[in-house]
C-alpha cells in the first residue's frame, strides 16, 4: 500500500497514520491532504506542540483562540497533547465543514480563513497593515500587501510531493480535446444525413 504524503517525514505512528485514514473517509477528504496541511501549518515538524512566534497559534493546523472557543480547551493544553489527541480536535475542528473541502486548497482555507472556502482566486483575504496579515505575509507571494486565494493555493501547491493530487483536475483531464480525424468523420456523417433529407 502506498505510503501517505510525507508519512516518512512526519514520523507518525502507524497508529496515528490509520487515525488520519479514519478521519479522512469521515470527513470526505483525502488523507494526503491532511499531511500536506499538517507539514505546512507546522512549518515542516508534525509536532502537536508548534507554535506560530507571530500569532501564538498551536499544533498541527495551528489552532488559535478563535478557533477553539467553547470548546473547553486552552491552547496551552492543546500543545501539551499527543498527535493522536490533538487528531481528535483536528476532526471537531474541521467537521463543519464537511462536503466543502473538494480539494486540498479548500481543505487549506477551512484551516486558514473558512469565510473564503470556494471563493475565487482573486478574493482577497487579508491586507496590511494588520495582524493577519503580517502573521501570514510569506503567502503575499508578490508582496503587494495583499494576500489573495490564489496566492495561497499558489504556496500550498508547494507543499505537493511529485506523484500527489491536489484534487483539482486539470482542464486537459477533464476534456481531452476531440482528433481532427473524428470531428471530420461526425462531420461528413451529418453532411451525408443532411443531403439524404
Amino acid at each position: 500500500m502506498a505510503l501517505l504524503a510525507y508519512e516518512v517525514e512526519s514520523k507518525f505512528s502507524s497508529a496515528n497514520i490509520a487515525k488520519i485514514k479514519a478521519i479522512a473517509s469521515r470527513l470526505g477528504v483525502d488523507p494526503n491532504w491532511l499531511m500536506i496541511v499538517f507539514r505546512f501549518e507546522s512549518a515542516n515538524t508534525f509536532l502537536p506542540s508548534v507554535r506560530n512566534k507571530n500569532s501564538g497559534a498551536v499544533g498541527l493546523i495551528q489552532f488559535t483562540t478563535v478557533a477553539i472557543k467553547g470548546w473547553n480547551v486552552t491552547l496551552d493544553q492543546l500543545a501539551k497533547m499527543t498527535v493522536d489527541q490533538q487528531l481528535d480536535y483536528v476532526e471537531k475542528y474541521l467537521s463543519p465543514y464537511k462536503g466543502k473541502m473538494v480539494d486540498l486548497y479548500n481543505l487549506y482555507l477551512a484551516v486558514f480563513a473558512p469565510a473564503y472556502i470556494g471563493r475565487p482566486n482573486s478574493q482577497k483575504v487579508y491586507a496590511s497593515p494588520s495582524n493577519a496579515y503580517t502573521s501570514n505575509k510569506s503567502l503575499d507571494t508578490n508582496n503587494d500587501g495583499i494576500i489573495t486565494v490564489g496566492e495561497i493555493k499558489e504556496v500550498i501547491t508547494r507543499y505537493i510531493p511529485t506523484g500527489y493530487s491536489s484534487g483539482v483536475s486539470t482542464l486537459t483531464e477533464v476534456a481531452q480535446p476531440l482528433p481532427l480525424a473524428l470531428i471530420l468523420i461526425v462531420l461528413l456523417i451529418l453532411y451525408f444525413l443532411l443531403k439524404r433529407n
